[in-house]
């Protein structure tokens, strides 16, 4: 889509930005619970979900780093992740179920992903 001398940097920025947002989700969970929900506490059920998510974004965002056969597979699979993000926060937001300053920026944040993931993907072959 890109071409080819996007493509690694975009990898390389996203797994960067995915390990840092898996790590901040993973053991500070309620830093970003805060950006959804500024007025109430955290319940048991937001911070598990946050390290749950935290956990499996550090190690895709490994991935995204590595050499190995894992790469092409969670090249491919970004899109999807991050197209899914914006879809979700902008209809949270749409709906006003989260507030519309963490929407707009959530969606900006997830929609700049998405266009890495898009990046980082192979250039399809003709023929």
């Amino acid at each position: 889509m890109f071409g080819r001398r996007i493509q690694r940097p975009a990898r390389v920025l996203l797994a960067i930005i995915r390990i840092l947002n898996g790590t901040v989700g993973l053991v500070a969970p309620r830093f970003f619970i805060s950006r959804f929900d500024p007025n109430g506490k955290p319940s048991a059920a937001a911070i598990y979900a946050f390290r749950l998510f935290g956990i499996r974004t550090v190690l895709i965002g490994l991935d995204l780093l590595g050499e190995g056969p894992q790469v092409p597979r969670a090249v491919r699979a970004a899109p999807i992740i991050h197209g899914s993000d914006v879809a979700t926060v902008a209809a949270l937001g749409a709906r006003g179920a989260i507030p519309a300053t963490t929407a707009k920026v959530t969606t900006a944040i997830s929609a700049v992903n998405l266009a890495l993931a898009l990046a980082a993907q192979e250039p399809r072959r003709r023929g």
